[in-house]
């Protein structure tokens, strides 16, 4: 007899207005990094229940007076998901398994209608031990280390995000943003972009901040596109997390405080009286707070330069994607995609181009003002470098041979300079990351 796992509750909700059968008008699945995400569009909220099966992996989902629209293109799956069956249960009821490529841990939520959906059921097929990306090991070398950039593209997989008058998803152009600031930030000496959401997929809030202090970033740009009930509002803002969202998440961070050893630049609050953990939480979340600030003032006067801003200083909003009391956090509104001539801007490639080359403008000039301890960019200012060395290509020099004059790593100069190969040109000049 086959094992039954029951891996999650019945999540009910009740239905008893809704005298007739339910309708299941369309099922989308998203793969992200850990998880599957399947999203049924309904006519109207439904019962059901969700349970794992053994020999061989499969989920199943019964939904209880619930039918399948007969136009339903049941979408073809890959990853995870091998297949997707469905077939009536009990007269009234539907069944629909998912036969795996391994075993997944389902959970389940009903969703309420908003502008562009109905009532949606969530299924999300999480990876027994998720797949996270390796933490980037931060070489420490003689003369320091590169500086780590976290970038969130908003939204995501089921989210959206605004919608413009053409039709153009939030998610689609922040993405699109978020992969040309993440070239040019891997074109600046002595910085490192990691990219936090990099396909359609939706990543929670709380776990973009996770992933951002996980790699030990030293700066999180979020980059989203603004929306308003009218069109005539346009031009781009840089947002930092308000005070008030800053300390309540402070507190929440200090009541989990074994699990905070970081947050104080390494100092554990685990044995720490109260009163001393909240002045060193304080102290953090300030610090925190005025460099975000610093860096958005930076960013800001960089976007001014190459488009419409919509507020001339830096905003503060609770937005929970900023609320990292340890990591300085920055939220771009890269323009009103409620705005048809907004919306047409952010859809061209070479505008997007230009956008993400003004906000690392504005980050590059924060950094070099205020390098920090341990950095590459820290190194050059020490030695009296504005900027970092570079070398002119003479005839018959060789990659290698630069790399072994300056006492730097192939790898690293290749990166540093863009280089997919080793071909040089006669008078290029290569940026130089470490000095001899």
């Amino acid at each position: 007899m086959r094992k039954l796992l029951i891996s999650l509750a019945l999540l009910s909700f009740s239905t008893a207005a809704n005298a007739g059968s339910v309708t299941v008008e369309g099922v989308r699945v998203w793969e992200g990094p850990d998880e599957t995400r399947v999203v049924f569009d309904l006519s109207a909220p439904v019962d059901h229940t969700v349970f794992s099966l053994e020999n061989p992996d499969r989920i199943v989902v019964d939904l209880g007076n619930a039918t399948l629209d007969a136009s339903v293109d049941i979408p073809s799956v890959g990853g995870r998901i091998a297949q997707i069956r469905h077939a009536p249960r009990d007269k009234t009821d539907l069944r629909v398994v998912f036969d795996l490529t391994e075993k997944l841990k389902p959970k389940s939520f009903m969703v309420k209608p908003n502008g562009e959906y109905g009532h949606r059921l969530v299924l999300d097929l999480e990876t027994a031990a998720p797949r996270t990306e390796p933490k980037p090991v931060k070489r420490v070398t003689p003369t320091g280390r590169d500086l780590l950039i976290a970038i969130d593209a908003g939204h995501g997989g089921e989210d959206p995000g605004a919608l413009g008058y053409a039709g153009t998803r939030e998610k689609d152009v922040v993405l699109q943003i978020a992969r040309e600031l993440e070239k040019k930030i891997n074109a600046e000496p002595g910085m490192r972009a990691v990219m936090i959401r990099d396909g359609d997929y939706y990543v929670e809030n709380a776990d973009r901040r996770r992933k951002a202090r996980e790699v030990g970033a030293d700066m999180f740009i979020s980059i989203h596109a603004d929306a308003f009930h009218s069109p005539q509002p346009s031009g781009a803002s840089v947002y930092v997390v308000s005070e008030r969202g800053a300390s309540s998440q402070a507190a929440r961070m200090l009541a989990e405080r074994e699990n905070a050893s970081d947050l104080v630049g390494g100092v554990s609050l685990s044995d720490k009286g109260d009163l001393l953990a909240s002045v060193l939480m304080d102290l953090s979340k300030t610090a925190t707070l005025s460099a975000s600030l610093n860096v958005g003032r930076h960013v800001l006067n960089a976007l001014d330069r190459v488009t419409e801003v919509h507020q001339e200083r830096v905003q503060q909003a609770g937005f929970i994607v900023l609320k990292a009391p340890d990591v300085p956090s920055i939220l771009v509104e890269t323009g009103f995609i409620s705005n048809r001539a907004e919306e047409r801007k952010l859809r061209d490639r070479d505008y997007q181009r230009r956008l993400a080359e003004s906000i690392v403008k504005g980050v590059h000039e924060y950094f070099y003002s205020n390098p920090p301890p341990g950095t590459l960019i820290a190194a050059w200012q020490g030695r009296g470098d504005a900027e970092p060395r570079q070398h002119a290509v003479s005839s018959g020099e060789t990659l290698s041979g630069i790399a072994r004059r300056y006492n730097v790593s192939l790898q690293t100069l290749r990166r540093v300079n863009g280089k997919s190969d080793d071909t040089l040109l006669v008078g290029e000049k290569l940026v130089i990351p470490i000095g001899s």
